[in-house]
């Protein structure tokens, strides 16, 4: 029997495996530290979760008995923050319904799946079918966030788009510190499309110049260009 030791947030949580051998590997960025467990149980994801109770981190994304646990720090949060922002904005000045849900936790055991997004959001129909639940069991039939916001700034992560797939979000937009690609999900599969399905106009490379405007500008007169943009193109 080994055991692994995973240590967040000043808590340290042990996983006794018995038959199997947890794989650690751990790196630290300026924008945020990753660990993956490679051969991790389904209990072990689930425990980890109950036991991190409401923070908003660490986040756990789950993929086919491999764990990613993510802390993001400030370059991390302030792509996702501005980017969720955005989301905002666009929809409002475009008269667009849109329902914020964060960094909620979306599993499917059967599915061996799991994600915790930087930002995601409902547009349509599905905004009837969750505003004002308490929490999205996508196990009860709540279904998957339309939109899904990925900060993907380092190269050691798990590949995330086959879990967003399997569990059936239909757009992603992907910031990789140089541009936002906005992926639709396709026969199974994401491929990248000029603009967005849920803000009309909105393509990758004016979400891309927002984003990097909204992190150098002063918030007011960002949100003020937003507007105007989104006034002209809605």
């Amino acid at each position: 029997m080994s055991q692994t030791a995973v240590g967040f947030d000043r808590h340290v949580y042990f996983r006794h495996e018995r038959f199997e051998e947890v794989r650690v590997e751990t790196i630290k960025t300026p924008a945020e530290g990753r660990t993956l467990l490679r051969n991790a149980s389904w209990e072990t994801y689930e425990r980890l979760i109950e036991e991190r109770e409401e923070r908003r981190n660490p986040r756990f994304f789950y993929d086919r008995g491999v764990l990613e646990i993510m802390s993001p720090y400030i370059e991390h949060e302030s792509v996702s923050r501005i980017t969720g922002t955005l989301v905002g904005e666009i929809a409002i000045e475009m008269d667009i319904d849109v329902f914020d849900a964060g960094s909620t936790t979306y599993k499917r055991e059967d599915l061996e799946g799991g994600f915790e997004p930087d930002e995601c959001f409902y547009f349509g129909e599905n905004i009837e079918r969750v505003r004002g639940k308490k929490k999205l069991d996508l196990d009860a039939g709540v279904p998957a966030p339309d939109l899904v916001i990925e900060v993907a700034i380092t190269s050691f992560s798990i590949n995330k788009l086959p879990i967003y797939a399997r569990l059936g979000v239909r757009e992603v937009w992907r910031h990789d510190r140089e541009r936002i690609e906005i992926l639709a999900l396709q026969n199974s599969e994401y491929a990248e499309v000029s603009e967005s399905a849920f803000l009309p106009s909105a393509t990758g490379e004016i979400l891309t110049k927002f984003v990097a405007d909204g992190l150098r500008m002063e918030r007011p007169a960002w949100a003020r260009r937003v507007r105007e943009w989104a006034r002209e193109s809605g």
